[in-house]
């Protein structure tokens, strides 16, 4: 059997809260479908990340999977290297061909610059992260788009509730797609969603999610059961109730790292502008062994001996798995600045019950393993 690391929800409601919730759904007898809390999901998630349409998943990855279905994306299409597998594996899903391009050393985020070298008669689509919750260039990108008639997914597991200029960043692109899984700032056990541009692509893609079904008796396109059920939108809407909070308190969090950690030779943080309003998802910092003593590896251990749960988001590269490694565009000479990125983040703690006393031991062991 393969291990695999418990999760813990960064954002757990009392279970007094969620039990009339779910005497409700017992009530009803309506447990999936479309539900009550489902539709009502869908319009308070809407409504809250200001957006027109909105279809819910079991997971995100199937919501990766389904948006490419319902865009018929074919051939190649352009991502990055520096993200969670699934980004490339729903490539795979729909027999498209990944093609890696390097990232921007200052937003990990896919390079503009890099993308029109990437592009060939093949490519249809370009399918960018906002790699935690951090914009993209969205306007480069969509430069790019419009020039070469290429459809634009974003990846945007991590970017809940963003905001860039006063505006979703889940409103560019053809499709923006969510995770709502157990880590994220606003989860549903496992779960995702599409944010639809119109009501046309809502209604493709709610029969593609339902095996595409249009009524009892009609099926309109070979869909998959990527159906959120109750359970899962239920604790979604009770989970809203609480979301504004946990994000000021991850807030307070991250601007505790940053103050304590701003000035440690060979220890970088990663922020956004001052024109996003970000969600606090994650908090990568790089640690540049030459000038910090020891290597990011070593300090990982470090942590892990004193039992506290530090990841390297995302190391290794989605290019270094068996069935990506061989593609020309796997080539690490061509992927410098996301191979270097790799082996130098590492991600601490952050969620809203982190105790204040526990974020101090996470910043005494990270000052106390520094080798002068």
């Amino acid at each position: 059997m393969v291990k695999t690391t418990p999760v813990t929800s960064p954002l757990l409601p009392p279970l007094e809260e969620f039990i009339p919730y779910l005497e409700q759904i017992w009530k009803s007898k309506w447990l999936t479908n479309g539900g009550t809390y489902h539709q009502q999901l869908e319009r308070e998630l809407s409504e809250y990340l200001g957006v027109e349409h909105l279809c819910l998943f079991a997971n995100g990855t199937l919501a990766l999977v389904t948006a490419l279905q319902a865009l018929r994306i074919t051939g190649e299409v352009i991502t990055t290297p520096y993200s969670f597998v699934a980004t490339a594996h729903s490539l795979l899903w729909n027999s498209v061909k990944p093609v890696f391009v390097d990232i921007d050393p200052h937003t990990f985020n896919l390079d503009p610059d890099r993308i029109e070298e990437a592009i060939t008669p093949a490519t249809t689509a370009i399918m960018p992260v906002h790699c935690y919750g951090i914009p993209c260039q969205v306007e480069a990108i969509e430069r790019i788009a419009d020039t070469y008639g290429l459809k634009v997914i974003y990846d945007a597991a991590h970017a809940f509730g963003v905001r860039q200029g006063g505006m979703s960043v889940l409103k560019h692109g053809d499709l923006s797609v969510l995770s709502f899984h157990a880590t994220k700032v606003f989860n549903t056990f496992e779960g995702g969603a599409i944010i639809c541009p119109d009501a046309k692509i809502k209604q493709r893609i709610d029969y593609l999610k339902n095996f595409g079904f249009a009524d009892e008796t009609t099926v309109m396109a070979p869909g998959i059961n990527g159906k959120m059920n109750e359970v899962q939108a239920a604790f979604g809407v009770l989970q809203l109730r609480h979301i504004e909070k946990a994000r000021a308190t991850r807030q307070r969090i991250f601007e505790r790292y940053r103050s304590a950690l701003a000035k440690v030779p060979g220890v970088r943080m990663l922020a956004p502008g001052a024109d996003v309003e970000w969600n606090y998802a994650y908090c990568p910092v790089l640690i540049d062994e030459q000038k910090f003593g020891i290597s990011r590896d070593e300090l990982y251990d470090v942590y892990r001996a004193r039992d506290i749960l530090v990841r390297r988001y995302f190391y290794p590269l989605i290019s270094e798995f068996p069935m990506y490694r061989g593609l020309p565009s796997a080539d690490i000479t061509r992927l410098g600045n996301a191979f270097e990125v790799s082996r130098q983040v590492l991600c601490l703690p952050i969620f809203p019950d982190l105790a204040p006393e526990k974020q101090e031991e996470i910043i005494e062991i990270l000052l106390g393993a520094r080798a002068d």
